[in-house]
């Protein structure tokens, strides 16, 4: 099976290395690397033509922002399966993309099935942050759960879009909601899984940590105005009653870890 990996950057020179080296580095042969860069005016594609993977595919041209260029990177994708790697994120071993194949041939084809097994709609697992040196911080706070739907994200995002890897037909059938500025990866991961479910194709643990996720924090404007749409993605999927209750309950966990602190 083939993979995409979709890296959507503008100005990144800074960050984008540690991206480029992990994805060169994987034993995994059947890959490519797509960069969607929003022409950038820094070293970003010269750091990509000089570092990047021998599949790598560039297109640099202005965009309608950053779920527009991954619906850009979606369309281009001409692997089975899709990862989204944000510049400064990266895979945790030169094996990592060799373990999750491996995984979805294995799901395909269980000992004991009568045929085929249709290929994993989504397969997930857990991320580490790290700083700008790629050192381990600690565990992402919103660990994935032992069997993921898509009424798990009802408690918050708690697979890192990073270690979320995904059918590519189901994300060309499934494009990201460009009426979301800030939370649109959220709502395209339940989006994901409802189709899914529906489809009745399995969604699959991988048990491992999938991605290390770079530190770098929001603007307190911009993490405001985040949380606000992230409401309004949860209000979408799953009702105002179980939303509220949802936030009231994270807000009261807050309270008690800083007043523990």
């Amino acid at each position: 099976m083939r993979l995409s990996i979709i890296t959507v950057c503008r100005n990144v020179a800074k960050t984008v290395l540690p991206t480029l080296k992990s994805v060169r580095s994987q034993t995994y042969a059947d890959l490519e690397h797509i960069i969607v860069d929003g022409a950038s005016t820094d070293e970003t594609l010269h750091l990509c033509q000089e570092v990047g993977h021998k599949s790598m595919v560039i297109v640099s041209e202005p965009d309608k922002g950053i779920y527009d260029a991954m619906n850009k990177g979606i369309r281009m994708a001409t692997g089975d399966y899709i990862l989204f790697l944000n510049a400064g994120d990266s895979l945790p071993s030169s094996d990592t993309i060799e373990g999750v194949m491996a995984l979805c041939r294995t799901e395909q084809t269980r000992v004991g099935a009568p045929y085929m097994e249709p290929a994993p709609a989504v397969i997930y697992g857990d991320t580490d942050i790290v700083d700008t040196k790629g050192h381990f911080l600690h565990k992402r706070a919103l660990r994935p759960p032992e069997s993921l739907s898509w009424r798990s994200f009802k408690k918050g995002m708690l697979v890192c879009h990073q270690a979320f890897y995904v059918r590519s037909d189901l994300a060309r059938e499934t494009p990201y909601d460009l009426n979301y500025r800030f939370s649109a990866d959220v709502d395209w991961c339940i989006r994901i899984m409802k189709e899914a479910e529906r489809k009745g194709l399995p969604i699959i643990n991988s048990r491992q940590t999938l991605a290390l996720y770079l530190n770098e924090g929001q603007t307190t404007q911009n993490h405001r105005r985040s949380l606000m749409e992230r409401f309004q993605v949860m209000r979408r999927h799953y009702g105002l009653a179980i939303t509220t209750l949802m936030h009231l309950t994270f807000l009261f966990r807050n309270i008690r870890k800083t007043l523990h602190s």
